[in-house]
């Protein structure tokens, strides 16, 4: 089953003759369409593009298997008539994405013509959760550019470079081998520094013997990686030693215990529950992992609570983490994909923390 046929199917379940889609990724995925701005009208018959001036040839080329419609000026100017024109007579649209302006003006507009406007909410995102060959096949590329960044980084890495430099020297890396656009900013976060899980890479410069957590990712054909590791320039104190074996030992059994049919709640607590028997439960203040894809942080959530249920060929992240203020973390993060009902890793680094003043692995 194609991706429109799958959500035609849902749009039936839903009761909607039509979904909007504004999203971007969700545009992507759907029609190939990669310009910035453009608007998806689906229903049961038809599939439309509609673009400005500046994307019609792009649109044509990047989406064949869409009507391209050249629109001028506001939605409110020419999505009636296109839904009219449709026989469309009940639209979803995203409520997570369009603004909250835009939609009032749409709904005045299409009421204005009898037609009904309803939110939805992850309408394409649940189909993105599960990925096809071709995206897995993207994301596995994804990976090993990242795990080629890590070991370059882990290789030029010296006591006295400044944060910024070593996540400049990685992105620079990165896009020489051939990544797209990098899907976030590269942590690279040195002692105290690290004590922050989305830190922001500073002047600071690294020392001997304290923790440095390096977050990087790549993108291959829009596909992201996601890729954590946590080293030091020597052997580390003895909190490093500790923390790291407990953060190590719980990403392990997550990987070896984690099943598809488990809910994304399941899946943290396996985790979380050596963490906090180690006693450092109130130090992983984050979840467990998150689905990758055309966005770096999407569907499926390991976190707390989560109900999204883990299924076959879903991509996320392992990525357990301790934080101490005024000390520093440890975070170790590898994606996985879920096959046979088991998770197999996508990320190939390895994970020996201990590196030389000299940047070479102690092995």
């Amino acid at each position: 089953m194609t991706r429109l046929e799958k959500l035609r199917q849902t749009l039936a379940e839903l009761g909607l003759d039509a979904v909007l889609v504004t999203q971007p990724d969700n545009r992507r995925y759907l029609s190939g369409f990669r310009g910035s701005t453009g608007w998806l009208l689906i229903s049961s018959k038809s599939a439309l593009l509609a673009v400005d001036f500046r994307y019609v040839e792009q649109a044509r080329l990047e989406a064949p298997d869409f009507e391209v419609v050249h629109i001028k000026g506001e939605p409110i100017t020419w999505l009636p008539q296109l839904a009219t024109a449709s026989g469309i007579r009940k639209i979803g649209f995203e409520s997570e994405h369009l603004s909250f302006a835009t939609y009032r003006k749409l709904r005045t507009a299409l009421r204005q013509h009898g037609i009904g406007f309803t939110p939805t909410d992850n309408l394409v995102e649940s189909l993105r959760a599960v990925k096809d060959k071709d995206e897995v096949d993207n994301i596995t590329a994804a990976a090993a550019l990242a795990d080629s960044a890590f070991d370059y980084a882990r290789s030029i890495i010296r006591p006295g470079m400044k944060e910024k430099q070593v996540a400049w020297e990685v992105e620079k890396f990165l896009r020489s081998q051939g990544s797209e656009t990098l899907p976030f900013d590269i942590i690279a976060a040195s002692g105290p520094n690290s004590a922050l899980p989305h830190a922001r890479t500073s002047e600071r410069c690294i020392r001997e013997n304290e923790p440095i957590v390096l977050d990087l990712g790549a993108r291959v054909n829009g596909y992201c990686s996601d890729l954590t590791r946590t080293i030091v320039l020597g052997n580390g104190d003895d909190t490093f030693r500790r923390v790291y074996d407990i953060v190590l030992g719980a990403q392990l059994t997550v990987l070896a215990t984690i099943a598809t049919g488990m809910s994304g709640g399941d899946a943290d607590s396996l985790a979380r529950t050596i963490i906090e028997e180690a006693g450092y439960g109130d130090k992983f203040g984050h979840g467990l992992g998150h689905g990758v894809g055309l966005n770096p942080h999407e569907s499926p959530r390991l976190s707390p609570g989560s109900t999204d249920v883990l299924k076959e060929n879903m991509v996320f992240t392992v990525e357990p983490g301790i934080y101490i203020p005024g000390w520093g973390g440890v975070r170790i993060e590898d994606m996985v994909v879920m096959e046979n009902g088991k998770a197999r890793p996508l990320s190939r680094s390895d994970k020996i923390p201990n590196t030389t003043s000299g940047g070479l692995l102690i092995r």
